[in-house]
């Protein structure tokens, strides 16, 4: 019987060298001949333990990390297949503190399973949604993602059933399933990571979305920087449909759905969901006036649900244990749980996934660990390069859509960017305006002309020229900026530059050197 050795096969994983240690590992198990097993799984998301590689013994997955090709000699000595000490041994991974304090709805199974294999998704309770909703009728399954109080994860937060119910109640015709799955904020990587790591349950999410508006077709539209999630989801819708998950008659139940994955041109403004239409229908990717509304008229002119990838994914939980197992988790109106990512200046940086209600602080110390630097956490930034930035005064606000709110910030897709007390908040607030100045698609004058003129706004701040005036002028911008422009991507700019501006001040009046 083989041993079951797993490195992971996630792009953060292998940047830091998962590829060569997996070649090591079955390199070194043939030159002692031994027979091992190398599943290549997805991310656990503790990176500074990558590459993580986990041993399968009778007692559970032993993890060892992080490993490079120089310990795999050594980790073979010790005895690693058997589960045996070693410098490098972390013991039992599901003790891991870190994994062992989250609860993992979305991402139960990534880092557990061989992310394109069926069979190890069914083993693993993967497509007992689909099974159940094959039996409900499409009002029921609607009404079930409505209780459940799943919200949109890619950051509007609007309400996902609400969603669904405007595309069931259009009349019989051609409908879609689109995944956004453009993922372009700054320190996010969750929809990265559960593509890569658990892709079928993206897919058997939005075949539940198909059956429950009765839409035969659904596209995942992907950001073109992601060949390693590109990779796995094609592998994996190839797998499901040979296993009569999709197609023309899904599991013998007469239902319909088709899926493809379609690679975006690396434009921002495509996370936006009808820039992202535009995009797929093969025209250039600008935001269209709304209304009429995506669930009305969306791809193609036909009804269209819309939806992140952590959204959809959260479906199959939803159809699995229930509204109502889903609801109790989370506080307020933020049900479920949300995978928060945690990057920039911190030492443990990762995927957390929790309920909401966790608090900055939390997150920022408990699980990151401080700083990478070890100076003091100056401010993070929520929600990605349009994020508010938030000052430690702060951190013991709940992670909530409306605790972020009522201090000015927003969640967005949940990624956490950690700054120390060497920052330069007003060379931030230049860049929120610079990066909607190169990002804006053009169709709007505040987005197009606003941030350019913003760029040389804070230039002229920096440089100390007729500063007061010009921070008055800031203000004034950023306020045509929020309530002028047609997205959120000139919508959402002053954020970042008003708090920075709020709680940072003396950033932008320092003496010109």
């Amino acid at each position: 019987m083989n041993i079951k050795v797993y490195v992971p096969r996630d792009a953060t994983a292998l940047s830091l060298g998962a590829g060569q240690v997996a070649v090591a590992i079955e390199r070194e198990a043939r030159s002692r001949n031994l027979q091992i097993q190398l599943i290549r799984n997805g991310s656990r998301g503790l990176f500074w333990l990558e590459p993580l590689v986990e041993v399968a013994t009778p007692v559970g997955r032993q993890a060892y990390g992080p490993v490079g090709v120089q310990d795999v000699a050594s980790l073979f000595d010790a005895g690693f297949l058997e589960g045996r000490a070693h410098p490098l041994h972390l013991g039992l991974t599901e003790d891991l503190k870190e994994l062992k304090s989250q609860q993992r709805l979305t991402f139960a199974r990534v880092g557990v399973i061989d992310p394109i294999s069926v069979e190890d998704y069914v083993a693993h309770g993967g497509y007992e949604g689909l099974a159940r909703a094959l039996k409900m009728s499409p009002g029921e399954i609607v009404e079930a993602v409505t209780l459940s109080g799943l919200r949109g994860r890619g950051g509007a937060a609007f309400p996902t059933g609400i969603k669904w119910k405007t595309v069931l109640d259009q009349p019989p015709q051609q409908k879609y399933v689109t995944c956004n799955a453009d993922e372009g904020d700054s320190g996010t990587f969750a929809d990265r990571m559960l593509m890569e790591g658990d892709p079928l349950m993206l897919i058997e999410g939005m075949t539940i979305a198909g059956v429950a508006v009765g839409a035969t077709q659904g596209y995942i539209y992907l950001r073109a920087e992601y060949p390693h999630a590109y990779g796995a989801l094609n592998e994996a819708i190839a797998a499901a449909r040979a296993a009569g998950y999709l197609g023309s008659n899904i599991r013998g139940s007469g239902k319909q759905f088709e899926l493809e994955v379609r690679l975006g041109a690396g434009a921002y403004i495509c996370g936006e969901e009808t820039s992202m239409l535009e995009s797929l229908e093969g025209k250039r990717g600008e935001v269209r006036v709304r209304p009429p509304l995506p669930a009305i008229k969306g791809l193609f002119g036909q009804p269209t649900i819309v939806n992140n990838v952590i959204s959809l994914a959260s479906v199959p939980v939803i159809l699995a244990k229930g509204a109502e197992f889903y609801k109790d988790f989370g506080t307020g109106r933020s049900r479920g749980t949300i995978p928060l990512q945690l990057a920039g200046n911190t030492k443990h940086g990762g995927l957390f996934e929790r309920a909401f209600g966790l608090t900055l602080r939390e997150l920022v110390y408990d699980y990151g660990a401080g700083s990478a630097s070890g100076r003091q956490i100056r401010a993070v930034q929520v929600g990605g390069p349009l994020g508010a930035y938030i000052p430690e005064a702060q951190f013991d606000t709940a992670i909530d859509y409306e605790a972020l709110a009522a201090i000015g910030a927003l969640l967005g897709h949940g990624g956490v960017v950690v700054f120390d007390d060497t920052v330069d908040m007003a060379g931030m607030a230049r860049y929120a305006m610079e990066f909607c100045a190169k990002e804006s698609c053009g169709k709007c004058t505040p987005c197009r002309i606003g941030s350019t003129r913003g760029v040389e706004l804070m230039d002229r701040v920096i440089a100390n020229v007729d500063r007061e005036r010009n921070l008055q002028l800031v203000e004034e911008l950023c306020d045509t900026l929020l309530h002028g422009s047609l997205c959120g991507l000139g919508g959402m700019t002053p954020f970042p530059v008003q708090s920075a501006l709020k709680y940072f001040p003396e950033d932008f009046r320092k003496t010109v050197q």
